[in-house]
């Protein structure tokens, strides 16, 4: 989109100056006729140099926004990808992007707060190992009728800690 605006804009540059010089060829016809064919020649010249020129800028702006926009892009796509990888439990460790491209401090802060989670996590573990060790050890003096509860909340614990130890 930026490089068509700038194709777009610039063009008033070339017309601007083709008018200028027809204006002046038109000025110059009318005072001085053998020079007509000169000064036709020399707009033609011009105007083939301008399109050259134009052609050259044009291309330039767009690599240029190519490369803007693959410094923006690339991490976005990295995040998301990296994002999907956890929701989908295949951790791939931290996240990097490449040299040169911009939010590199998004980088830092989504390792961050990764390893913070990781680490809540790993003490989230040992304490529902805790907790489901103590609910063990009580299943033997309490009543029979109670004892199904107890077991029912230790297997939904061992799932917890599977589903934990796994994204680990």
């Amino acid at each position: 989109m930026i490089t068509l605006l700038v194709i777009i804009s610039s063009l008033f540059y070339p017309f601007t100056i083709y008018e200028l010089v027809e204006k002046y060829i038109n000025v110059i016809a009318s005072t001085n006729p053998e020079k007509v064919l000169e000064l036709r020649n020399y707009k033609q010249a011009l105007m083939i140099t301008l399109a050259l020129w134009q052609l050259g800028f044009s291309v330039l702006v767009f690599i240029i926004c190519i490369l803007f926009t693959h410094k923006i892009a690339g991490p976005v796509y990295k995040l998301k990808k990296y994002l999907s990888s956890i929701r989908e439990g295949l951790s791939e460790g931290k996240l990097y992007f490449r040299q040169g491209d911009y939010f590199r401090d998004l980088e830092d802060d989504v390792n961050s707060t990764f390893e913070t989670i990781k680490e809540n996590y790993k003490k989230d573990v040992v304490y529902l190992s805790e907790v489901n060790s103590y609910l063990k050890n009580l299943t033997h003096v309490i009543p029979e009728d109670k004892k199904a509860v107890i077991e029912q909340i230790n297997i939904n614990l061992d799932e917890i800690q599977e589903r934990f130890t796994k994204h680990l």
